[in-house]
């Protein structure tokens, strides 16, 4: 991964990432490192691989904690623990999450139970958790990934679009709540990006083309692509920004 801009203020910024280890996450992960940023993030799958490749590769080694993000008792610790060790949270990067597919009528009420829990309630009790702090520093950055699966009105993953809507909306709320404290809160709604998991499960030849072709810009989206815009939300730069959802899909989804 390439480092495309320097963001001069996440250096030494203390990071905490859902989901850092695999996926959007560890790129998430390796570009807050290379920025400086102390970065911690949780999984649910060993991660020291992963730690040790970033040590070697950024010079800085983020702090792993595993536990799952359904388990808020758990994730609200992780985030305490993370904040002893780096400082207080100054950007929480809601990243974790599932779009398995799923059939309407085959959701049970344990399986709408169980991906609302990951995909909207643990983006809600990270947000608790690290708001307190913020208060008391008067600044934070809060990013929260959504999706442009709810913009396209898309089937095939019913309470995954449905996260996704509760995601924007929450994220207006919780902006308007506290940007009188300093705290900005933004969604970050990505297009298709071809991650090795999307590769694997549901990327056919016929599907990336067609997609594609509903692209204004026509190249597919790399995990660089929603790493440079987080950093730009992380940071100062964007420092009047907040309660916006800002999608990056290749002009896929066109409003305004």
């Amino acid at each position: 991964m390439s480092k495309t801009a320097t963001f001069h203020d996440l250096a030494d910024a203390s990071v905490f990432i859902t989901g850092g280890g695999s996926g959007i996450g560890a790129s998430l992960t390796e570009g807050f490192l290379r920025q400086g940023s102390k970065v911690a993030f949780v999984g649910r799958s060993d991660a020291s691989e992963f730690l040790d490749r970033m040590e070697i590769e950024t010079g800085q080694r983020p702090l792993f904690i595993q536990c799952d993000i359904t388990d808020t008792a758990a994730m609200q610790a992780a985030i305490s623990q993370s904040a002893e060790a780096h400082g207080s949270i100054e950007v929480l990067v809601n990243n974790a999450a599932n779009d398995q597919r799923h059939d309407t009528l085959d959701v049970t009420d344990a399986f709408w139970d169980w991906m609302l829990a990951i995909n909207l309630k643990a983006y809600f009790f990270a947000c608790q958790a690290v708001l307190p702090g913020m208060k008391v520093a008067g600044i934070g950055s809060i990013i929260n990934f959504s999706s442009i699966s709810y913009m396209m009105g898309n089937a095939g993953y019913p309470a995954y679009v449905t996260s996704n809507a509760g995601i924007t909306g929450m994220t207006r709320g919780l902006a308007r709540e506290f940007g009188p404290n300093g705290i900005r809160v933004n969604a970050l709604a990505p297009g298709w990006v071809l991650t090795d998991k999307q590769m694997e499960k549901w990327a056919t030849p016929e599907a990336l083309s067609a997609h594609l072709e509903r692209q204004c810009l026509k190249d597919h989206l790399k995990p660089q692509d929603v790493v440079d815009a987080s950093l730009f939300l992380a940071s100062k730069t964007s420092r009047m920004m907040t309660g916006q959802t800002m999608v990056v899909d290749g002009g896929v989804v066109v409003s305004g």
